[in-house]
Order: structure tokens, then C-alpha cells, then sequence
């Protein structure tokens, strides 16, 4: 929509309020255990190509 501008409170405008904090609706205990899931499924993935690759140079090698 169109920009309003003018004094805040006035009109159809909104009030500024100093120091508010909007209230968070992420539940961080769950995004810390997502991120942990996340962090060890990387982990296992890099280990299976660190793995397959040592097999692979053994292979070239026989």
C-alpha cells in the first residue's frame, strides 16, 4: 500500500514503542536438537565418503 507519513499515533498511523522486544514464537530447544540432528547426520555422510574414498584408493592400488 501507499506510504503514510507523519507523527506516530496520529491518523491512521501506528505508535512507536522504545525498548520493545517482539515475543518469539521459535521454540529454540527444538531448533537446538534439530541443529544437533543436522550436525551428526553431516557428520555420519562425511564419514561414509572419507570411507568409501579409502576403499576406492585400496581398490586402485591392488
Amino acid at each position: 500500500g501507499p506510504e503514510l507519513v507523519g507523527a506516530p499515533g496520529t491518523g491512521q498511523r501506528g505508535l512507536i514503542q522504545a525498548s520493545a522486544i517482539e515475543t518469539s514464537n521459535v521454540d529454540l530447544a527444538r531448533e537446538l536438537v534439530d541443529m544437533i540432528v543436522a550436525q551428526r547426520a553431516y557428520q555420519a555422510n562425511s564419514q561414509t565418503i572419507s570411507t568409501q574414498d579409502e576403499l576406492l584408493q585400496t581398490i586402485i592400488n591392488i
